[in-house]
């Protein structure tokens, strides 16, 4: 498959273009700035450009199987998801191309709770990251908001509470709205295995216009 990977230098984003790499997909990865070509897996083919900038959207998702959202915001520029969702939705109606796109886990519920929302229990989001929690609700809210006018096919997968570096294992459990968690309590994924979800996603397509999460 031919597969555009925005933010693809970010933590997550340089995961998923290895994982695309390792199966055979031809990865165009994108980032906003040159500088950051150095960082980028072998392999992919690197070029400069912005989720939030329609046309650039428009431009790098033309004639591509699949596009995917990895950007991360930094710090007090958190508004920009939703601006992202809306650029994606945008840029890639009309194109053919499916959309994937890496969220966060804020608008899960919590398991056991009167469908409290992850974002407003300090267990699993701390007051540094509240945030970026709610940026991705926003985010969420954009592709959830019934633009149909170019028939997008959108899937957002939500992280766990946790994801961070780690080992790949090629194991994961699948939820829809709810946070999952371990028997110990614990909500986490190492950064690889969620790259392994979403590319068997893309590969086998079993979700569209929805939301999933994945974790331990």
């Amino acid at each position: 498959m031919r597969i555009t990977v925005f933010g693809a230098a970010g933590n997550t984003g340089s995961r998923i273009v290895a994982e695309a790499l390792a199966r055979g997909h031809e990865v165009t990865a994108v980032v906003r700035d040159s500088a950051r070509f150095l960082q980028l897996p072998a392999g992919a083919s690197p070029r400069v450009g912005d989720a939030a900038d329609v046309n650039d959207v428009v431009q790098l998702g033309a004639g591509q199987d699949v596009v995917i959202g990895a950007t991360r915001p930094p710090a007090g520029s958190e508004g920009e998801l939703a601006a992202v969702a809306e650029a994606l939705l945008t840029g890639l109606a009309g194109s053919g191309a499916r959309l994937l796109v890496v969220g966060g886990a804020g608008s899960l519920t919590v398991p056991g709770s009167d469908c409290t929302l992850v974002v407003d229990d300090p267990t699993y989001v701390l007051p540094a990251w509240r945030d970026i929690a709610l940026a991705c609700n926003d985010q969420l809210a954009v592709f959830r908001g019934g633009n149909d006018s170019g028939g997008v096919d959108w899937v957002y997968l939500s992280p766990p509470a946790i994801l961070e570096p780690g080992e790949r294992t090629g194991s994961y459990r699948l939820g829809a709205d709810e946070l999952l968690v371990d028997a110990a309590g614990n909500s986490a994924i190492s950064m690889e295995d969620f790259a392994v979800a979403l590319l068997d996603e893309i590969e086998t397509p079993s979700r569209h216009r929805t939301r999933f999460t994945v974790g331990y």
